[in-house]
């Protein structure tokens, strides 16, 4: 055999082993297989495959030959025409863009707001009965800071807490602005607290109001009148604010209108705010007539003020009898921010104010009303008044869980157990419940657009209903249909340019199916609050 032609390439896989007949087949052939396996393969000299291989391969044309064809009329038009495309449906796109941004109808600009107007505000008026720490049955600044996550899964924007500063009961003497109560803590649990808020995302903000424990939160008109207290005030606001609180709140500001304090102390409290850390002055009243309310509203130098003004409807509220007190309220402040509120710190929880009934149907008005909701803790689970008690004195503890003194404290508590079936814990685990609800709508009062700063409208409707709709710009509209009647009804709402089907977005009715409903034969449960909504769409 040739070796110059022919190489003999021996594929053999097989283990020693496992060969048979091994010395037999050395010389045995047959067709060019080895008996045993073995297989030569003929292969071609390294220089005839180099050689076809140069053959095969494609060279290309040269440059001077790529020159002669580019020259030719024929790829010169070609190219032209490819040019001249191309522009054309550039044009034509640009041209196209520039239709669609001057035909689509513009955005409405954004209103500028203020962290407390993107949500709700939560009151510890009661820093004592939130959450003992030390176990000495107590509530203090360090168990609200262990609950902080209980806060932020609410959603809240801002923690108002208070107040917590050295006073008796109208005792002038002993009261120190800017040193806090022992039994609530000590400075340095209040800054921890404040850091552990603000990584939360939680804005603090400190009541001051001077006599909190006594009658007359600002003690007797002579003692406001002296320079001496004023002074008094203001250093406190400064330290406070220095400190790093997001805001004041004072109380009774009833006994302040006749003087120009609050818009000195407001003008304070600006001096303070910077680029992104805005800083606000709250003020509620405890005024109990309707029309100075209404006037403390509108002429009171404050950021937000807060009052008793839905306590009156609280008993036997009537939808039409609603209607009209929430439009003279809104019609009163005008321009100014507005904030809605059942209970607080001098009044008690809402859900000793309002009929059980009505307390999921309290929470959607007040979380789709234009203006910030607040919230007096354990509202959002329907915590109740002690039998007895005035509100500014012992108040319920907090419910967290069902343990023996409701996780509250380890000591023994001496209270009624008049809220043995309600607890954070117990309405986490329920999607019917109070809790339920109230972190679905904080959570839509956040990001809505409509329903944060959103244009209020009146739905007329039946007299046992309260229906409103919030809209802004292009986003979705909402509408909130109120049944404050112990009884079914049908409500025809085909207002304006309502249109003639909406989706449920919730309710309090556990029986309320979700999808679209008919909004001229709307059938409401007894005592159904229900939120609904629809797209927007050009006229």
């Amino acid at each position: 055999m040739d070796a110059a032609t022919m190489k003999d390439v021996e594929l053999n896989e097989l283990e020693q082993e496992k060969q048979p007949m091994r010395a037999a087949a050395a010389g045995a052939l047959d067709g060019g297989v080895e008996k045993n396996g073995a297989l030569k393969i003929k292969v071609a000299d390294d220089k005839e495959e180099a050689g076809a291989e140069a053959a095969a391969k494609f060279t290309g044309l040269s440059k001077e030959e790529l020159l002669r064809v580019a020259g030719t009329p024929g790829w010169v038009r070609t190219r032209w025409a490819l040019l001249v495309l191309f522009w054309l449906g550039w044009l034509g796109m640009l041209a196209g863009a520039v239709v669609i941004i001057v035909q689509a109808p513009r955005c409405k600009e954004l209103p500028a707001q203020g962290w407390w107007q993107k949500g709700a505000l939560y009151q510890v008026g009661a820093v004592g009965a939130f959450q003992d720490s030390d176990q000495d049955g107590v509530g203090d600044l360090t168990g609200i800071q262990q609950r902080i996550d209980h806060l932020s899964a609410l959603k809240v924007k801002g923690l108002v807490i208070g107040p917590i500063h050295v006073t008796e009961a109208d005792n002038l003497q002993s009261t120190n602005l800017k040193e806090i109560d022992l039994s609530f803590g000590k400075l340095e649990n209040f800054t921890r607290l404040l850091e552990a808020a603000r990584k939360k995302g939680i804005m603090v903000i400190l009541d001051l109001t001077p006599n909190y424990k006594g009658q007359k939160a600002w003690f007797e008109p002579n003692v406001v009148a002296s320079s001496d207290f004023q002074n008094k005030m203001k250093e406190a606001l400064s330290y406070w604010l220095e400190l790093g609180v997001a805001g004041i709140q004072l109380g009774g500001i009833e006994q302040l209108n006749a003087t120009d304090l609050l818009e000195d102390w407001r003008n304070l409290t600006s001096n303070y705010s910077s680029e992104g850390k805005a800083r606000v002055l709250l003020a509620f009243t405890d005024e109990e007539d309707i029309k100075r309310t209404l006037m403390s509203v509108n002429e009171t130098s404050v950021d937000v003020v807060s009052s008793r003004y839905l306590l009156n409807l609280t008993e036997a509220p009537i939808g039409s009898a609603v209607a009209s007190r929430i439009q003279s309220y809104v019609d009163a402040a005008g321009q100014r921010w507005l904030s809605w509120s059942v209970g607080g710190r001098t009044v008690g929880h809402m859900a000793s104010l309002v009929q059980e009934r009505l307390l999921h149907l309290y929470h959607i008005m007040l979380f789709t009303l234009p203006g910030t909701p607040f919230t007096n803790y354990g509202d959002e689970i329907g915590l109740q008044d002690l039998p007895g008690q005035p509100a500014q004195s012992t108040g319920p503890v907090m419910h967290w869980d069902e343990s023996e003194n409701f996780g509250f404290s380890l000591k023994k508590l001496q209270q009624p157990d008049i809220n043995a079936n309600i607890s954070v814990k117990m309405q986490d685990a329920d999607k019917q419940s109070v809790l339920h609800l109230y972190k679905r709508l904080s959570e839509l009062k956040s990001k809505e657009r409509s329903l944060l700063h959103g244009e209020f409208q009146l739905i007329p409707s039946d007299s046992s209903v309260y229906a409103f709709q919030r809209s802004w710009d292009q986003n979705d509209r909402f509408i909130t249909v109120l049944n404050f009647a112990n009884t079914e009804c049908s409500a025809r709402l085909t207002y304006n340019l309502l249109p003639s089907e909406a989706t449920v977005v919730l309710s309090s009715d556990p029986q309320r199916k979700e999808g679209q409903v008919i909004l001229s034969s709307l059938q409401l449960a007894p005592t159904e609050g229900l939120l609904l909504k629809f797209p927007y769409t050009p006229s």
